[in-house]
């Protein structure tokens, strides 16, 4: 049985990948410190193919160790969060995530020198194209265009550089795989989240998808969006999302490769209000929206090319932003009601 180690297998994403990893027969070793929602309890915590272990991923030496009684490394753990989150924490999000990358692959240099450890499978962002200038973004656009201006865009690119590096330097194997704008259950209100006012409701730093089902939920109308709703984004399922990394893991062609991991279909903010409206309303009561001025960093256009992870791993994102609204319009009724979002 093949054994991974998933960082940040508590978090988000993280659990979507826990619980694929499991489901296709894996060994998984989790490793969180629960920085970012503190204590919870996963589905998969009494698994007996499960193993979390409660620490913090810049112990070196801690690492090094689990490291080197695994065949796979997904390295998952950051700071991550939504566009006011970028904001908010702009040095904490470059610093802390610096450390967090170069203890990681630290321990993954020294545990791949002890034979068993075959890859590296860092999770990178669609921020790295931010500043792009040319649509769909492809693999490869990312070192041709302006590097993106946020810290963290800028720090995820920094994530690809350390993969590189440490093939070129140690040859630790590497595959890169860049998520788009993950959808899905379990993204609770972090510590570190700090209200912020959005017409007559409160929220969290989270993201679109969240903040609108809450604002409806709530009452809120006319509806507040950010900017003109023009933004386009492509809305990955968690659970796609976690089938694409994990396909990748054995995947002789995912060597020392890089793949965008994300649907081919994008909406607008106004086009997701719209759905989002009319599943909690219904379609006779009217939409209105109210446009709150934008955050400097909210990228106006983020389109990948899904080509490379179709023709390669036979990868595609198939769920329906409409499917995976009727999973999570539940779930976060059902949190905003126990107020932990």
């Amino acid at each position: 049985m093949q054994k991974v180690l998933v960082t940040g297998s508590a978090g988000f994403i993280g659990g979507y990948i826990v619980e694929e990893l499991l489901e296709k027969g894996y060994q998984v070793v989790g490793v969180d410190n629960y920085s970012k929602y503190g204590p919870i309890k996963k589905s998969y915590d009494d698994n007996p193919n499960y193993e979390l272990v409660v620490g913090d991923v810049q112990d070196v030496e801690l690492m090094t160790r689990l490291l080197s009684d695994v065949d796979h490394f997904i390295a998952g753990a950051a700071l991550i969060g939504g566009i006011s989150y970028f904001h908010t924490y702009a040095y904490d999000l470059l610093a802390q995530n610096e450390r967090i990358i170069a203890s990681s692959v630290d321990a993954a240099i020294a545990a791949h020198k002890q034979g068993r450890l075959k890859k590296v499978t860092y999770m990178s962002s669609s921020m790295v194209f931010e500043s792009t200038d040319r649509w769909p973004s492809k693999e490869g656009d990312e070192r041709i265009v302006p590097p993106p201006l946020s810290s963290y865009g800028f720090q995820k690119l920094a994530v690809e550089y350390f993969a590189r590096a440490a093939w070129d330097q140690y040859k630790l194997p590497y595959t890169i795989l860049r998520p788009f704008n993950c959808v899905g259950i379990g993204e609770s209100r972090a510590l570190g989240d700090v209200d912020i006012d959005s017409g007559n409701v409160k929220l969290a730093m989270s993201h679109v998808v969240p903040d609108l089902v809450q604002k409806v939920l709530k009452g809120q109308d006319p509806l507040h969006i950010l900017g003109a709703g023009d933004q386009v984004r492509h809305y990955t399922y968690g659970g796609d999302l976690a089938r694409g990394i994990v396909l990748s893991l054995e995947h002789p062609d995912a060597l020392n490769n890089d793949f965008n991991v994300s649907t081919a279909e994008g909406h607008t903010v106004k086009e997701l209000s719209e759905i989002i409206w009319r599943k909690i309303k219904g379609p006779d009561v009217p939409l209105n929206l109210i446009s709150d001025p934008g955050f400097e960093y909210d990228v106006q256009k983020r389109v990948p090319d899904v080509t490379k992870a179709k023709e390669i791993l036979g990868f595609e994102a198939t769920t329906t932003l409409e499917d995976m609204l009727d999973e999570v319009i539940p779930w976060i009724k059902n949190a905003v009601a126990d107020g932990t979002i």
